[in-house]
């Protein structure tokens, strides 16, 4: 709800579509910033104290503004109120993950030969959330956006409860043996440039996801203005695509067997670039909802194959520094796509998704093309399928 919503929440009050451009900038522009942060505190302080802090501060932050958008007249301080709530929600929202990623990361760990399925299930419950908080959060944008708020500060709410009966969390660093945040993302980038196969498809993927950056940040101003359907319709868009994600992600699982990650990125990349190629030209709401599906389910398969990659390659060592530095990479290109939206009119968004697509195509091709004879992604994937 909150990735998704929140635009349509900004695009709902001030009819603006360059200010919910603007708005999905900002609510990337702090996770980004909060990236370092919210690791050194999850080392710290342990994943569950983070969550439960994370959680609690979204719930008093959007009942705050839920209140505030009550109260103020429709202008200037109504439209700052729904902005800053985009990036206080995002910034929080970080928080959450990195915290949600170490709870995967120990869980893993302690499983022994069980560590793709603890993933399989957290891909899953992201992937179920994806599927209902979108449409979840455009039918009740239609109610009103104190509507929207209110749940979402009680799912906050419970999320923080569920966070206090989760057990302490051992802390992966230490004031005595514990780098400093510079001194990680120096290691990652010494280690992501000594592995050349994970280094070009990174490179390939950070291009692609300034395309998926700019789809999600443009899709409800296209559904709403474009095709003059509601926030509801936003919120199905995005449903469907979760769905044909976790499709995707299942099927992938079987593909490694014969394919290899080789062949599976291969036809993965071809089929984004060839959706996002499409999306430019599509001419009706429905048209535009099956291609982004198939666009997303290609994207839920080039994530198990990076995902699958990192596992590989990286040493135990550096994972988590690595780890750390390829996500931060991968966030980097959402923030430029809603400046992007921001500066775009409207009648020229298809040749901004279009230049897009492009782009998309030839950082695939070339990354797939550079690592064709890789005997990790050409292997059968045998290994692949034990860790994806």
């Amino acid at each position: 709800m909150c990735t998704y919503a929140m635009p349509l929440l900004v695009l709902a009050t001030t009819k603006s579509a360059s200010l919910t451009g603007l708005a999905f900038a900002l609510e990337w522009l702090p996770r980004v910033a909060a990236f370092g942060l919210a690791g050194d505190l999850v080392d710290r302080r342990g994943a569950a104290i983070v969550f439960f802090l994370a959680s609690l501060a979204r719930a008093l932050l959007v009942a705050a503004g839920g209140v505030a958008l009550f109260m103020l007249p429709s202008g200037t301080a109504e439209t700052v109120t729904v902005m800053a709530l985009a990036a206080g929600t995002g910034a929080l929202t970080q928080f959450s993950f990195i915290a949600n990623e170490a709870v995967g990361a120990i869980v893993s760990r302690r499983t022994a030969g069980q560590a793709h399925k603890v993933q399989a299930v957290l891909i899953g419950i992201d992937q179920t959330a994806t599927l209902t908080g979108p449409a979840l959060g455009g039918v009740l944008l239609l109610a009103g956006p104190s509507h929207m708020l209110a749940v979402l500060g009680v799912l906050s709410v419970l999320a923080a409860c569920l966070a206090l009966q989760t057990p302490p969390t051992p802390l992966r660093g230490s004031a005595k043996n514990g780098v400093r945040r510079e001194a990680g993302l120096k290691t990652g980038w010494h280690t992501l440039i000594s592995l050349p196969v994970l280094s070009w498809l990174v490179a390939g993927l950070v291009v692609s996801n300034l395309a998926l950056g700019l789809l999600q940040a443009a899709s409800p101003i296209i559904v709403i203005e474009r095709f003059g359907l509601t926030s509801a319709a936003v919120g199905t868009l995005w449903s469907a695509a979760a769905a044909s994600t976790l499709l995707a992600v299942a099927a992938c699982r079987f593909a490694l067997n014969r394919l290899g990650l080789w062949g599976v990125g291969v036809v993965c990349s071809t089929v984004a670039s060839a959706a996002c190629l499409a999306l430019a030209q599509a001419p009706t709401y429905i048209s535009y909802v099956l291609v982004m599906a198939l666009f997303m389910a290609a994207d839920g398969g080039l994530t198990v194959v990076l995902r699958t990659l990192r596992s590989l390659l990286i040493p135990p060592a550096a994972f988590g520094s690595t780890l750390s530095l390829t996500i931060l990479l991968l966030l980097l290109p959402f923030p430029v796509a809603g400046i992007v939206v921001a500066l775009t009119p409207l009648s020229a968004l298809q040749h901004a998704i279009l230049v897009c697509g492009i782009l998309q195509a030839l950082a695939l091709g070339l990354a797939f093309l550079r690592l064709r004879g890789d005997p990790v992604l050409r292997g059968s994937g045998n290994m692949a399928r034990a860790t994806a």
